[in-house]
């Protein structure tokens, strides 16, 4: 899974032109799943988007969370993020998982914020989008992923 954070003051994404999914200030969240992730990934990187304090405190600092800033969260799938540019110049992706298991996996990753008490808009999963936001920093982040407990 691959997930890439932005801070914004504002995001939108629209399908055809209609809106189906907006929000203010908070975090415009790229989500890729990749083959062999299940609910622990997803729950994992959940946990880790909910809690990252990279929002200003009041000296300006990264010290809060979404929620201690008072932001929302637009999760859109995306599964270019599963890319790899490793052997030529057309992007590979055989590591992207198949769209069911994939909607699945995104649904559970919204879930998991949403149970957290957050405010959580949408794209369309699978659907051509256009997405629209402004920056706030900028701040982007790619998640490291979470580490695997050893048996």
């Amino acid at each position: 899974m691959k997930v890439l954070l932005q801070r914004v003051r504002r995001a939108e994404v629209r399908v055809d032109g209609a809106p189906v999914g907006s929000i203010g200030p908070g975090l415009l969240v790229f989500l890729g799943v990749e083959r062999g992730d299940g609910d622990a990934e997803a729950a994992a990187y959940a946990a880790k988007t909910a809690e990252l304090r990279i929002f200003p405190d009041d000296k300006g600092r990264m010290n809060r969370d979404v929620r201690e800033a008072g932001g929302a969260l637009l999760v859109v799938s995306q599964f270019t993020l599963a890319a790899s540019t490793r052997r030529g110049l057309r992007p590979s992706f055989d590591a992207a998982e198949e769209p069911g298991r994939a909607k699945e996996l995104y649904l559970v990753f919204v879930g998991q914020l949403r149970q957290r008490g957050l405010t959580v808009a949408t794209g369309a999963f699978g659907a051509m989008m256009d997405v629209e936001l402004v920056n706030d920093g900028p701040v982007t982040i790619l998640l490291d992923p979470p580490a695997r407990k050893v048996p």
